[in-house]
C-alpha cells in the first residue's frame, strides 16, 4: 500500500489510542541517542526505573529517536534492543512513537560510534548529533542506505501494536548549533536535500505498508527570536502536512500562539499530535497548555522526562541573547535524577488529567 491513510482510518486510529500524553525520551545516562542505543551503553536498568516513574506520574506514551549509524553497524542487534525497549514500555502501559531520521546536529559534529563525548558544562543538549547526519543527507548517492534502514526498521515492527506511530524525520533542515560558538539555523542546501529525502521516506515507508500511521512534524513557528515568522509556512512544513497520516507539529510558544497553531492545523481535518513542546522560559508551560491538549484530545509529547546528561533542563544558549532566560528555572524536563518532581503542580496535573481521561473512556466503553 503506497498511499496516504484515509481520513476515516486516521480518526479510527485516534479513537483506538485515546489521548496520548507523553514525553520525548532519553535516559539520564545517555548524552544522545547513539549512547542510548549502542550495545555498550544500552541501560535497561535505568530505562526501567525511569519509565516506572513516568507511569506513576500518569504518562501513557513516549517519543524516542533511533540512530542510523547504530543500525548500519549491526541492524539485527539494534532491532533486538528496540524490541526489548518496546516490551519495557508495554509493561508500564506506555506506547511509543519511533523517529527514524533527525537533522538536529546541535553539537556541530557528525555522528560517530563508540564512546560519546561527555556533555559540555552548562550547555543545553551539547552532544546532539544527526541521524544519519548532514554529510549523508547532502549525498543523494548514499540514500539507498537510508532506504534500506527505513524499510528494515519499519518492516521489523510493521504491525507491532507497541509502536503507536512512525515519525519519519525530526525537524528536517534544522541546523542550529549550540556548542560551537555559532547559531546557524538556515542552510539552504540542506533544506533542499532534506525536503526531497523526507518525501522519499514517506514513499519508502508506504511501500512497506505499516499498520501504524506515518507523520513528520511541521516545526517552523513564530518564536522569541523570529516573532513575525508565519505559522508552518516553510515548504518542508507544508509538504510534511500534506503527506502525513496524522498531523504532527512542534510548538515552543505561549498559550495564545499555541491556540492559533491548533486552529490553523484543524483545517487539515485529521487528528493532531504536538510531538515537541514545553519550554518554561519561552512561555510554553505545562500547567497552561496540558489542559488545552486534553480538552482538544490532541496527543502531546513534552520535551524531556528526567534531568540527565543531555542537560535539557538548561535553557537554549541563545536565550541569553535576549535576556529571556531565568537562572532559577528549568527549561525542559519534569523529574530530578532521583525521580522527584521539579514542580509537583506539573506532575499532579499530568496524573489527574490522564486519570480523568482514562475514567471517561472506560465509561464510554461500557
Amino acid at each position: 500500500m503506497n498511499t496516504k491513510m484515509s481520513s476515516r482510518k486516521a480518526w479510527n486510529w485516534h479513537r483506538q489510542h485515546n489521548w496520548l500524553c507523553g514525553f520525548n525520551y532519553l535516559p539520564r545516562t545517555a548524552v544522545n541517542w547513539n549512547e542510548m542505543w549502542q550495545k555498550e551503553s544500552f541501560d535497561e536498568e535505568t530505562i526501567r526505573q525511569e519509565l516506572s516513574w513516568a507511569a506513576d506520574v500518569g504518562y501513557n506514551s513516549l517519543r524516542t529517536n533511533l540512530p542510523f549509524i547504530v543500525w548500519e553497524q549491526s541492524p539485527r542487534e539494534l532491532k533486538d534492543r528496540v524490541a526489548r525497549f518496546l516490551s519495557i514500555c508495554e509493561g508500564f502501559g506506555i506506547s511509543v512513537m519511533l523517529t527514524l531520521l533527525d537533522d538536529c546536529e546541535f553539537s556541530g559534529e557528525p555522528p560517530r560510534l563508540g564512546r560519546q563525548p561527555s556533555p559540555e558544562a552548562g550547555v543545553h543538549n551539547s552532544r546532539a548529533v544527526g541521524s544519519p547526519g548532514r554529510a549523508m543527507v547532502m549525498t543523494p548517492e548514499e540514500w539507498h542506505k537510508i532506504e534500506l534502514y527505513v524499510k528494515d526498521v519499519i518492516g521489523e515492527f510493521v504491525s507491532d501494536s507497541r509502536v503507536a506511530i512512525w515519525d519519519l524525520y525530526n525537524e528536517p533542515s534544522n541546523r542550529m548549533i549550540f556548542n560551537a560558538g555559532v547559531e546557524q539555523e538556515f542552510d539552504v542546501e540542506l533544506e533542499e536535500h532534506s525536503l526531497r529525502l523526507m518525501e522519499l521516506c514517506f514513499m519508502w515507508a508506504r511501500e512497506v505498508g505499516p499498520t501504524q500511521p506515518l507523520t513528520v512534524a511541521a516545526w517552523h513557528t513564530p518564536s522569541v527570536f523570529e516573532p513575525d515568522r508565519p505559522l508552518f509556512g516553510h515548504p518542508t512544513d507544508q509538504r510534511a502536512l500534506e503527506l502525513s497520516d496524522i498531523i504532527s507539529f512542534h510548538a515552543y510558544m505561549p498559550l495564545e500562539q499555541m491556540q492559533q497553531a491548533i486552529e490553523f492545523l484543524k483545517s487539515y481535518e485529521r487528528p493532531l499530535i504536538c510531538s515537541e513542546w514545553m519550554g518554561r522560559h519561552v512561555g510554553s508551560l505545562l500547567t497552561e497548555q496540558l489542559p488545552l491538549f486534553c480538552r482538544e484530545a490532541i496527543g502531546c509529547y513534552q520535551w524531556g522526562l528526567v534531568e540527565g546528561k543531555t542537560q535539557t533542563y538548561l535553557p537554549w544558549p541563545m536565550l541569553s541573547r535576549i535576556n529571556a532566560a531565568s537562572s532559577g528555572d528549568w527549561f525542559h524536563d519534569v523529574l530530578h535524577s532521583d525521580g522527584s518532581a521539579y514542580d509537583k503542580e506539573e506532575t499532579d496535573l499530568v496524573r489527574n488529567l490522564t486519570a480523568a481521561n482514562r475514567n471517561e473512556q472506560r465509561g464510554l466503553d461500557r
